[in-house]
C-alpha cells in the first residue's frame, strides 16, 4: 500500500508546479533544479520566483544551502531574497550589510545561507518537499544576480571524526549532531590555523530559525568567541531532542577577539569585503568523561589529603611513645647554651608565680637587674581576664621607657631581653590575630559567594561563555557549575588548613598543661609559645581554598582579588610569625597588620585597573614601595626604638635621617652596630628596589601576581636569613623540621612549574585566552592549574610546619642563651 500511495503526492506536486508556471509572467515560480546556477535581472516591475522540489526519505534530515550573488553595490536598491519553506521564511538582501564598532558598515555581495531543515516525520514512505526562492528589487533599473541552490551531503557531524569547512561573515555555516546512545556528554573542539578573522561558535537547539548572523547569533543557545581554538562541553540532559546545531559565524571585525579595526576604514565609508574574511575551520566532537571519572576524581582528592591526617597521627603517636619513654627514664638536665647546667643559674619551679615568663631569676640575665612581675599574685598559667590585659598602646613592662631603650639597643640581644612582658597579656595580643581573621573571613566570604553564584547564573541563563575564563578543554560541569574540577581541586587547602589547626591545638593544649604544672622548661626555656598567629595562618589557608574555589566558579577580571587576597595575608602572617619567634614583645599588633594587608589589597585592585598603561600609577607605586621598605627597615634595625624628635614635625624625620647617614657613613664610616640585621636589610632593600625598578620599567600586566611575587621573595629571603643565622648560632635542625624544609622546597618547585603553565588569562580577550587552553593531564579530570592547587596546598602546609617546628631544638635552652636575630 505504501508503495502505491507515493505517486499521488508526486503527481499533485508536478501539477502544482505546471499550473504555477503557466500562471503568467513576472511572479510565476519557475521549476528549478538543485546544483544549477541561475542568472537573471530584477527591477521594480519584474521579479523572479524559483521552485525547488525534492523528496525526503523517512527519518532523514536534508539540508539545503542557497548561494546568491549580485554585482550591484547600490545600497539604496538592494536585491531582496526571500526563501519560503513549509514552516518558515528566511530573507536577506544583497549587498548584505554588517555593522561594526563606531557604526562602521561592511558590505558583502556574495551571500550563502543554510536553510533550517525540516523535522523528520514518522511517515512510512518518502515525503515531497518544495522550496520557493523569490528574487526582487525596488530599483527602477535592472540589477543582475546569480542563484545557486544545493543539497548538502555532509550536514550531520559524526563522533570522533574531524570535519573541515570554510565560513565568512556573509556565509555562515551550521551542522547537526545527534548524541549516540551511550554518550551523555560531548566536547565540541574547533581549531583553525589562523588567528583572524574573529569567529563565534554557538550551540543551539533544533529550532527554526537558526541564528547564524553576527547580529543575532547571541540570541539563542550557548556561544563563545574564537581565534585559533574553542571548546564547548554539551550535555545530553540540556537537549530533550538529544540533538543540536553547531553554528559557526565569522565576525566582520576582530575587535571582540583582541584585534584592531582595519585602518583603511574611516567613519561610515562603505566597502565591499566579499571573500577577504574567509576562515578555514575544523570541528571535532568527542565524548566527554563518564560519571565514574567524577567519582574517581573526588575519591582521589579526598584520600590524597586524608593521607596527611594519617601521617600526622603516626608522627604524633611516635612522639607520644618517645615522650613516655623519656619520662620513665628520667628527664635529662637542661642545657644552658653550652650543654652544662651550672649551680650559678638556679632556675627551678620555685620561680615566683607572677614573674614574667621570659625573665630568668638571676642578676646577669638582664643587664644586672632582677626582673619582677607587676602581677606577682597571679599564677603563671592563669588566663583570667583583667582590664590590664586588653590590647592597647600601654606597655606592660615594669621598667620605664628609658630602660626599654637601653635593653633593646644593646649590641648583643638575647631572647630574655625581648620576652619580658607578662605571658598572659602577650598571648591575648596574638589571639586577636585569630579572632580578627575569622571576622574578616566571614564578612569577606559571604558577598563573594553571593556574587559568584550570580555570575554562574548569568552564564547559565544567557549562554555567554565569554564571561568566565575557564580552561574549556578541561572544564567538567556538575549541576549548575561549569568547571567543577577547578573547584574540587581546592579541597586540599581546606583539609590541610583544618589539619594544621588540629596540630596547633594539640601543641597549645600540651603547652597549657605544662603551664598549669609550672613546668620550668615551659616557663623559662625555649622560644615563648604563642599560638595566635598559627591559628590565624590555619584559618587563612582554609579561606584561601574557599575563596579560590569561589574565584574558579567564574574566573574573570572582576573577581580576581578573591583568589589573591588571602595569599597576601598568608605571606604576611608567615613573615610576622617568623619575626615574632625571636621578638615576641615588639611584634606588630593585629590591627596594624590587617590594616597593612587591606592597603596592599587596595593597591592590587588599583594596579589591575590603572597599571596597564598609566605611567603615573607605577611612579607612585614604586615610590610607596621604596619608602615603605626604608621605613620598615628602620623599624626592624632599631627594634622599634627609632624616634623622630625635631622642631618641625614635617622635616624632623628627614633631618634625622640625613644626620645619621652623614655621621655613620661619611664622617666616620664606622662598622654598623647591628651587623647581622644590617646585612639582611641591605639585601632586602636591594631586592625590593629591584622589584620597584622592574615594575616601573616593564609595567607587568599581571599586577596581582607581581605584588604576590614581592611578598613571596621577601618571605623566602627572611626565612633563608633566619635558618642561616640559626645554624651560625650553633643551633640544630631536628629531623622533623629538616624533613619539612626539604619537602617544602621540593613541593614548591613542582607547584610553581604547574603554576607557570598558563591555561587562561583574564588580562586578554576570552578568545585570546582560549588559545592557551590545554587538555586534562591527571585522571582525565584535572588540568595543570588543578595540580597547582593540589601541590600549593601541600607546600603551604609544609611551610607552616617549618615555622611551627623550626625551633623545637631550643626547648631545653635557656632564653638568656638564645640569640636574637
Amino acid at each position: 500500500m505504501a508503495g502505491g500511495a507515493a505517486p499521488a503526492p508526486r503527481a499533485l506536486l508536478c501539477a502544482l508546479l505546471w499550473a504555477a508556471a503557466a500562471g503568467g509572467p513576472g511572479g510565476s515560480p519557475a521549476p528549478s533544479a538543485f546544483g544549477r546556477v541561475y542568472r537573471g535581472a530584477v527591477n521594480i516591475s519584474a521579479e523572479q520566483v524559483y521552485a525547488f522540489a525534492y523528496s525526503r526519505e523517512p527519518g532523514q534530515v536534508d539540508a539545503v544551502r542557497v548561494y546568491v550573488n549580485s554585482s550591484s553595490e547600490n545600497l539604496q536598491y538592494p536585491v531582496l531574497f526571500v526563501v519560503r519553506q513549509q514552516k518558515g521564511v528566511l530573507s536577506w538582501q544583497v549587498p548584505l550589510i554588517f555593522r561594526g564598532l563606531y557604526q562602521r558598515t561592511y558590505n558583502y555581495q556574495e551571500v550563502s545561507r543554510t536553510l533550517c531543515p525540516s523535522e523528520p516525520t514518522p511517515e512510512a514512505g518518502p515525503s515531497d518537499q518544495i522550496i520557493f526562492v523569490d528574487v526582487a528589487s525596488m530599483a527602477p533599473f535592472n540589477i543582475a544576480y546569480e542563484l545557486l541552490v544545493t543539497r548538502l551531503e555532509s550536514f550531520q557531524l559524526e563522533t570522533n571524526k574531524a570535519f573541515n569547512f570554510t565560513a565568512s561573515p556573509s556565509q555562515p555555516q551550521y551542522f547537526l549532531y545527534k548524541f549516540p546512545q551511550d554518550v551523555d556528554s560531548v566536547i565540541i573542539k574547533v581549531v583553525s590555523d589562523v588567528v583572524y578573522p574573529c569567529s563565534v561558535v554557538s550551540v543551539q537547539d533544533i529550532v527554526c530559525p537558526v541564528y547564524d548572523l553576527d547580529h543575532n547569533v547571541e540570541f539563542n543557545g550557548v556561544y563563545q568567541s574564537m581565534t585559533k581554538q574553542a571548546a564547548i562541553t554539551v550535555q545530553r540532559k540540556d537537549f530533550p531532542g538529544e540533538q543540536f546545531f553547531v553554528v559557526f559565524v565569522i565576525k566582520p571585525e576582530d575587535y571582540a577577539c583582541g584585534g584592531s579595526v582595519p585602518s583603511s576604514i574611516h567613519g561610515n565609508v562603505n566597502r565591499t569585503w566579499n571573500l577577504q574574511r574567509t576562515k578555514n575551520l575544523q570541528v571535532t566532537i568527542v565524548p566527554s568523561i563518564k560519571k565514574s571519572v567524577y567519582v574517581q576524581a573526588m575519591f582521589f582528592s579526598f584520600l590524597s589529603f586524608l593521607s596527611f591526617y594519617l601521617g600526622s597521627v603516626v608522627v604524633a603517636f611516635v612522639h607520644y611513645i618517645r615522650v613516655r619513654r623519656k619520662a620513665l627514664a628520667g628527664r635529662l638536665s637542661p642545657e644552658d647554651g653550652s650543654g652544662i647546667m651550672t649551680s650559678s643559674h638556679p632556675i627551678t619551679a620555685s620561680t615566683p608565680e607572677g614573674s614574667s615568663y621570659g625573665a630568668i631569676d638571676e642578676s646577669s640575665s638582664s643587664g644586672g637587674r632582677h626582673l619582677s612581675s607587676p602581677e606577682r599574685g597571679l599564677p603563671a598559667g592563669s588566663d583570667t581576664d583583667s582590664s590590664v590585659e586588653e590590647e592597647s598602646d600601654f606597655d606592660t613592662m615594669p621598667e620605664i621607657e628609658s630602660d626599654k631603650n637601653v635593653i633593646r639597643t644593646k649590641v648583643f640581644l638575647y631572647l630574655s631581653d625581648l620576652s619580658r612582658k607578662d605571658r598572659r597579656i602577650v598571648s591575648k595580643k596574638y589571639k586577636i590575630y585569630f579572632w580578627n581573621i575569622i571576622t574578616i573571613a566571614v564578612f569577606y566570604a559571604l558577598p563573594v559567594i553571593q556574587l559568584v553564584i550570580t555570575y554562574q547564573t548569568v552564564v547559565n541563563v544567557t549562554g555567554n561563555q565569554d564571561i568566565c575564563y575557564y580552561n574549556f578543554l578541561c572544564a567538567h560541569p556538575l549541576g549548575v557549575l561549569s568547571a567543577f574540577n577547578n573547584i574540587l581541586s581546592n579541597v586540599g587547602h581546606m583539609l590541610l588548613g583544618f589539619l594544621f589547626l588540629l596540630i596547633v591545638l594539640r601543641r597549645d593544649i600540651l603547652h597549657r598543661r605544662a603551664m598549669e604544672m609550672k613546668d620550668v622548661y615551659t616557663l623559662d626555656y625555649g622560644i615563648p609559645k604563642h599560638f595566635g598567629l598559627f591559628y590565624a595562618m590555619g584559618i587563612a589557608l582554609m579561606m584561601e581554598g574557599v575563596l579560590s574555589a569561589c574565584y574558579h566558579v567564574c574566573p574573570n577580571y572582576s573577581n580576581f582579588q578573591f583568589d589573591t587576597s588571602f595569599m597576601y595575608m598568608i605571606a604576611g602572617l608567615c613573615m610576622l610569625k617568623l619575626y615574632q619567634t625571636r621578638h615576641p614583645d615588639i611584634n606588630a599588633s593585629a590591627y596594624s597588620a590587617y590594616a597593612s594587608f587591606a592597603v596592599v589589597i587596595c593597591l592590587a585592585v588599583l594596579g589591575v585597573v590603572f597599571g596597564k598603561n598609566d605611567v603615573w600609577f607605577w611612579v607612585i607605586f614604586s615610590m610607596i614601595h621604596v619608602l615603605a621598605s626604608l621605613a620598615l627597615s628602620t623599624q626592624i634595625y632599631y627594634m622599634g626604638r627609632f624616634k623622630i624628635d625635631g622642631p618641625d614635625s614635617d622635616l624632623g624625620i628627614f633631618r634625622r635621617a640625613a644626620m645619621v647617614l652623614y655621621t655613620d657613613c661619611i664622617q666616620q664610616c664606622s662598622r654598623p652596630m647591628y651587623m647581622d640585621r644590617m646585612v639582611l636589610l641591605i639585601v632586602g632593600n636591594l631586592v625590593n628596589w629591584s622589584f620597584a625598578i622592574f615594575g616601573l620599567v616593564y609595567r607587568p600586566r599581571d599586577f596581582a601576581s607581581y605584588i604576590l611575587g614581592i611578598f613571596i621573595c621577601n618571605l623566602l629571603l627572611y626565612l633563608a636569613f633566619y635558618i642561616i643565622m640559626k645554624l651560625r648560632s650553633s643551633e640544630k635542625l631536628l629531623p622533623i623540621p629538616l624533613f619539612c624544609i626539604v619537602a617544602t622546597a621540593v613541593v614548591w618547585a613542582a607547584a610553581l612549574y604547574f603554576f607557570f603553565q598558563t591555561l587562561s588569562s583574564w588580562e586578554e580577550t576570552p578568545a585570546e585566552s582560549r588559545e592557551k587552553n590545554r587538555p586534562c593531564i591527571l585522571l582525565g579530570f584535572f588540568d595543570d592549574h588543578d595540580v597547582w592547587h593540589f601541590l600549593s596546598a601541600a607546600a603551604l602546609f609544609f611551610s607552616f610546619l617549618v615555622l611551627l617546628t623550626l625551633d623545637d631544638d631550643l626547648d631545653a635552652v635557656r632564653r638568656d642563651k638564645i640569640p636574637v636575630f
